[in-house]
């Protein structure tokens, strides 16, 4: 039998100062801080543990394609469409920054936001298959 990779356990985000970041995490996005000293914290966010590791200036998690678009590396999902409007609200009214709420021609529809180091996130309308069993 072949062993599975069966999900992500941990991402790591780069960030300037970790305790401000990880307050910012906490208040703005729900996570829950399990863990901080001067290099890292450890935050659960959506089922996923986030190391929110202490960097450089101008680091940060999102990359260029080959077209030099700016890309996020990691989508986060929510239940339909009514609770992406929510969220989008919510984080706007939290004075995240965010960007409009699109339609990329597939089933669903994101937003980005961004942290205060500039990381860039995606949020989908729509729950992936593993996700809904």
């Amino acid at each position: 039998m072949m062993t599975k990779l069966i999900r992500i356990g941990t991402i790591y985000v780069p960030v300037l100062d970790v305790d401000f970041s990880a307050a910012w995490y906490e208040e703005k996005l729900g996570a829950s801080v399990n863990y901080k000293d001067k290099e890292k914290a450890i935050v659960d966010l959506a089922n996923v543990s986030v190391f929110l590791v202490k960097a450089n200036r101008n680091q940060s998690a999102n990359f260029k394609d080959n077209q030099g678009n700016e890309c996020f590396s990691a989508t986060f999902e929510v239940d339909g469409e009514e609770e992406l409007v929510a969220l989008h609200k919510d984080l706007r009214e939290k004075e995240v920054k965010t960007g409009a709420i699109e339609d990329r021609g597939h089933p669903g529809r994101n937003f980005v936001f961004f942290d205060p180091d500039g990381n860039m996130f995606d949020v989908w309308s729509e729950l992936s298959r593993n996700s809904q069993k």
